[in-house]
């Protein structure tokens, strides 16, 4: 099935799994890919449960196959689609595809081009490879989670958002891009070894940086971008919601002090981290004499660098949001739109989550089998 967008005639297999694989390929099938996802056929514990598949939205613009892996007949249905596909992608743990017979060896003997992009929280190798974790244990080996939260409070998790997404899936989307274009000229596909604790601390370069040069302090929020300046934090209003300044420039900064009426001369010595504390104070001070929306309705496209703080029923109804359709309604389900944009080749609409093994029969018949092939698997338990 081609899809609309970039990666339209790119054929993707994705062994199921939880967190980064499934965020790679919804980003793959979003952007036009053909992504085939191979489902077990009995439920698995793979996480935390969200009830219908519809709202199981990494799972969207994708179709499913259900097979065995535990029947050599299910195995050589998922190499018989590796035969056609130019990227497969997993999130075991290290072993277990080559267990199965699905490692990166049995793939090539049939697909030599083959990109095998492989998504795991330690890497494939280091002395706690094998070792089970999630996020923020991948995150705590790299800095970012020691560097992220208040002064006054321990490390803050950030949601799943650096380990999982930023520092795996986007890691793994890249890399298995870099290689199919590689392999289209080398004709030879190679493995994608996409660690979240080498994608997250990747992620920390600039901050590692800044460390290097004497600009950033290990305690933390007590640094320009960790809640220790004034001028760079969240802010809590009148009406007990909260606002973001991130005034860096000496213009932004200036134009801040306008827009709050606070005399220049009172905070003058604006990178002084001497003074952020009691700066601090007195702008937080100001912001809580108005409302959000106030606040809103003053700073809001100005050049203070400022927005208020929406939750998750909020953000999709925002003026900007709604005219970028930032966020879309598919089947009742408000959810991201699909990023990024490309003005010749423009994405699709994401589609539902299937229900495991719903396409099995309409992607084996597209892929290359036969009717009899496929009514041979079912009545033998390979597919579903």
């Amino acid at each position: 099935m081609r899809g609309q967008g970039p990666l339209s005639g790119i054929k993707v297999v994705e062994l199921a799994g939880i967190g980064p694989g499934p965020m790679c390929g919804m980003l793959f099938g979003d952007l036009g890919a053909d992504v085939i996802r191979i489902d077990r056929q009995e439920a698995a514990d793979l996480g935390i449960d969200r009830g219908s598949n519809k709202w199981d939205l990494l799972n969207r613009s994708k179709r499913s196959v259900a097979a065995n892996l535990k029947t050599s007949e299910g195995v050589e249905t998922v190499l018989s689609l590796v035969e056609k596909a130019d990227i497969l992608i997993e999130g075991m743990r290290p072993g277990v595809t080559e267990r199965l017979g699905l490692g990166p060896d049995e793939c090539w003997a049939r697909n030599p081009q083959l990109v095998y992009g492989r998504v795991t929280g330690w890497g494939q190798t280091g002395p706690i490879a094998h070792a089970a974790g999630h996020d923020m244990n991948y995150i705590a080996l790299t800095g970012a989670l020691h560097a992220i939260g208040r002064s006054d409070s321990g490390p803050v998790p950030p949601l799943n958002l650096v380990g999982d997404f930023g520092g795996g899936a986007l890691y793994l989307a890249f890399g298995c891009l870099a290689a199919v274009i590689e392999a289209r000229e080398s004709g030879n596909g190679q493995v994608v070894d996409a660690a979240m604790i080498d994608g997250a601390s990747n992620l920390m370069t600039a901050i590692y940086g800044m460390k290097a040069a004497g600009r950033w302090k290990q305690e933390r929020g007590s640094n320009i971008l960790d809640t220790g300046a004034h001028f760079y934090d969240v802010y809590e209003t009148k009406d007990g919601k909260y606002v973001s300044i991130g005034s860096i420039e000496k213009k932004f900064y200036a134009e801040l002090l306008e827009k709050t009426g606070i005399d220049p001369a009172e905070m003058s010595e604006q990178m002084n981290p001497e003074k952020w504390p009691e700066y601090s104070e007195k702008l937080g001070k100001v912001i809580r004499t108005k409302t959000r929306d106030e606040w809103t309705e003053i700073m809001e496209g100005s050049d203070v660098c400022f927005a208020p703080v929406l939750d998750m029923d909020e953000a999709p109804e925002h003026p900007h949001n709604k005219a970028r359709e930032t966020f879309i309604d598919i089947d009742g389900v408000v959810q991201p739109n699909a990023a990024p944009r490309f003005s010749r080749t423009p994405n699709g609409r994401p589609t539902v989550a299937p229900d495991p093994g719903q396409n099995t029969d309409e992607v084996l018949t597209e892929w290359g089998f036969t009717g009899d092939e496929i009514e041979r698997l079912k009545a033998s338990g390979a597919v579903r």
